[in-house]
């Protein structure tokens, strides 16, 4: 860390991103302030990847990236990528896992224990935190900007970095406040709306199937085309559809329903056989046991508390006929609804059950290399208040580290 007196820096938000920001900016000279509503920082680590800290992932690619402009969370992404932050937490003492499909996590199984090393390293490093310092305006001044807190306090500073996160999860402290602060100094905002979150569905019947679990395809459909698709283990609910491959498709979905399209998810339940090659299956099924009822002989193959929805939404009301009577149009409805079960999508469970926000405040107004305000000169941005948000799998958490780097070093450095 240099010697020499840098800027004074304010930050505002102590989440993933504001905590990077707020170590970088010290480490390169910079005298910092983090002020932080909750009543205590990274509050939201401690949830994320399940308790575990999903610290990034191995496959940094930038598609899976979200938002208008996508391509603005590149420079920052590249500038500091996921092995350097590996590397910038195994120096802070956090080893390192990878686990299925890139997800990296802490050795430990212990999101705590990146939250500890990062409020000691803010410690080490004489960062001044003050929680309960929940910021109610910026204003720009010929010296710098004043913040006011609610109380009354004021903070004054040369450059002031926003992470005050979205709106997903609002009890962990994301409410959206930073999208106010910065539309009073001139920025536009994208409508937020949440991401990597459950659908909900319109079926009558959901109550009866809740908890059912099975690993398949499922696909996101807007005027007859797939828009979006992915794999793993789904989960029926109460009141739609759930699982790791609903959260990867929940952005586009509620992408189109906010354009006011009509929405349909497709699941396909038998994803290891081809259409003939299933039908051949079902057909051995019934010749192999002809005095089985139909509904008895998918006992063994399909969830039996799911076999008299399926059956039902085939079109076959008689449900206990012998499979000797099934005619060859009901074993193709059966098939149809095996490999291309439709549901309307009426939505996305609220904020509270959210992971992540899509939206937020336009980077079109942001220079990707700095995090910079174009409008207001000494003002940055990092994390999830901008309009770019990650797939599951450790993307957000990346989009934090790299943008908060990014921000922090060049508040710290940027000669005004």
């Amino acid at each position: 860390m240099s010697k020499a007196k840098g800027p004074d820096v304010i930050v505002v938000g102590g989440g993933a991103a504001g905590l990077l920001a707020a170590i970088v900016a010290r480490r390169h000279g910079a005298q910092v302030t983090l002020l932080e509503r909750n009543q205590r920082v990274g509050k939201k680590i401690l949830a994320t990847g399940n308790g575990r800290c999903n610290l990034t992932n191995t496959d940094m690619q930038l598609s899976h990236f979200h938002g208008s402009h996508p391509k603005f969370a590149y420079p920052a992404l590249n500038k500091f990528d996921n092995c350097q932050t590996i590397e910038f937490f195994e120096r802070l003492g956090i080893s390192h896992k990878v686990e299925e499909r890139g997800k990296v996590f802490p050795f430990s199984n212990q999101a705590s224990s990146v939250l500890d090393v990062l409020r000691h390293e803010l410690e080490e490093l004489g960062v001044e935190t003050v929680v309960e310092a929940e910021v109610k305006e910026i204003k720009k001044g010929p010296r710098g900007f004043e913040i006011l807190v609610k109380g009354g306090r004021q903070y004054s500073g040369q450059r002031v970095i926003l992470a005050t996160g979205g709106k997903a999860a609002p009890n962990l402290g994301s409410t959206g406040s930073g999208y106010e602060l910065a539309q009073k100094l001139g920025h536009r905002l994208v409508e937020p709306f949440p991401a990597l979150v459950q659908l909900k569905l319109a079926e009558p019947f959901l109550k009866s199937i809740k908890g059912i679990k099975f690993d398949g395809d499922a696909e996101i459909l807007v005027k007859d085309k797939t828009v979006a698709r992915a794999r793993g283990e789904i989960l029926f609910t109460e009141y739609g559809i759930s699982g790791p491959p609903i959260f990867d498709l929940s952005r586009t979905a509620a992408h189109w329903l906010q354009k006011k399209e009509r929405v349909w998810l497709r699941v396909i339940m038998i994803n290891h056989y081809s259409r003939d090659e299933l039908a051949a299956y079902v057909t051995k099924r019934f010749q192999d046991n002809p005095g089985k009822t139909l509904a008895f002989s998918f006992v063994g193959f399909i969830n039996k508390q799911l076999v008299p929805v399926l059956l039902k939404q085939a079109g076959i009301q008689d449900i206990h006929k012998k499979v000797a009577e099934v005619t060859a149009r009901e074993r193709e409805k059966i098939i149809d609804i095996l490999q291309d079960w439709r549901f309307g999508v009426t939505g996305t469970n609220p904020w509270s059950a959210a992971q992540v926000t899509a939206g937020g405040i336009d980077v079109r107004d942001i220079n990707p290399q700095t995090m910079e305000s174009k409008i207001v000169p000494g003002l940055f941005f990092a994390g999830e208040i901008l309009d770019i948000d990650g797939d599951c799998g450790g993307y957000n958490l990346q989009w934090a580290w790299s943008s908060g780097y990014v921000a922090g070093e060049s508040a710290a450095t940027i000669e005004k």
